[in-house]
């Protein structure tokens, strides 16, 4: 590998403009290529970033041996296929969030990922996030005494959007689960496991988009009370509460800047910004990662990506969650 670990951006809408952003800021890392199926958006992407190549085909890019590593940022549905294509030409993987539909997609792309012995990760940026890290380590070490509650929501208005488009379309995997629920389920996950029983509730659009999910995960001796939705805004704070004392993580807590501690009737409030908007964590991760020869994360590990897209399964199945390519 060379001197600077050179990136290369496949999918090229808002996610992937604000994480190029953040790349840039990242010493290490050089922005190599980016691609779209339309080679003029690929030309205007790598124009608006001082991104040396554009082409015109995910395939041109994969072959292009300059390339150490490959952002993908495409809709869910072609997150399995396009990650396997990218493994099998010797890239390393960093895909958005969910890493796949399913845990058969998961699974897929995670034995593709040792076959070809490469580094897969699932960019689930929230979980690299200082202010998180940092909670964590705090519930661990028992700073707030055993967990007894946790709240995490995430939903803002998307009725007004093109039912065409990734968001809404069933045929694109559309729906707040797995776009944003998939945010305070990962909290739950990360600060109290797996849950012993899993009970949710979830609203459909005409178009059979699931529109809302409210879920309850339920622990020996702690429940968590998790919310997504596109129907209205919500609050998007976290609470996590202890026998000794409650974190809160204030909105927007998936791309938190600081946490407050109460403990006794006292707050104590801690200011943790961001470098850039909060990719640059994930970005360094994958690095150090690679640094260390590394195939997997330790932070958010192929096993923490299987345990996730397994629990959104469940909450599938128990609502008919289900897209059309699926059946």
């Amino acid at each position: 590998m060379s001197e600077k670990v050179r990136w290369g951006i496949i999918g090229l809408g808002n996610i992937a403009s604000n994480f190029v952003k953040d790349l840039a800021l990242v010493k290490e890392a050089e922005i190599y290529a980016a691609a779209s199926r339309n080679l003029e958006k690929a030309k205007g992407f790598s124009k608006e970033y001082n991104i040396p190549n554009a082409f015109g085909s995910y395939k041109e890019l994969l072959e292009c041996k300059e390339v150490d590593v490959v952002y993908i940022a495409t809709p869910h549905t072609s997150h399995c296929e396009l990650s396997i294509m990218a493994m099998e030409h010797g890239k390393h993987v960093l895909c958005e969030k969910p890493m796949g539909i399913n845990r058969a997609e998961v699974e897929k792309m995670i034995a593709a990922a040792q076959e070809n012995k490469v580094f897969l990760m699932e960019a689930l940026w929230s979980r690299f996030n200082p202010s998180i890290r940092k909670v964590k380590q705090m519930v661990d070490s028992g700073d707030i005494g055993p967990l007894a509650y946790l709240h995490a929501d995430f939903a803002f208005y998307a009725l007004d959007r093109d039912f065409n488009g990734r968001v809404l379309n069933p045929e694109l995997a559309g729906g707040s689960l797995l776009d944003i629920g998939i945010y305070p389920i990962f909290l739950s996950y990360l600060l109290l496991g797996k849950p012993d029983q899993i009970l949710s509730t979830s609203n459909f659009h005409d178009n059979g988009a699931e529109l809302q999910t409210s879920m309850i995960f339920n622990y020996p001796k702690a429940q968590a009370i998790l919310y997504s939705g596109f129907t209205s805004r919500s609050e998007m704070k976290a609470e996590i509460s202890g026998e000794k004392g409650t974190i809160f993580i204030p909105p927007r807590w998936h791309e938190a800047q600081g946490y407050t501690v109460e403990r006794n009737g006292e707050k104590e409030v801690f200011s943790m910004p961001t470098t850039g908007r909060g990719y640059f964590y994930e970005i360094k991760e994958v690095h150090d990662c690679l640094d260390q020869g590394k195939l997997e994360s330790s932070l958010w590990s192929h096993r923490n990506s299987q345990d996730l897209i397994s629990l959104m399964d469940t909450v599938r199945i128990q609502n008919e969650i289900t897209f059309p390519f699926e059946e």
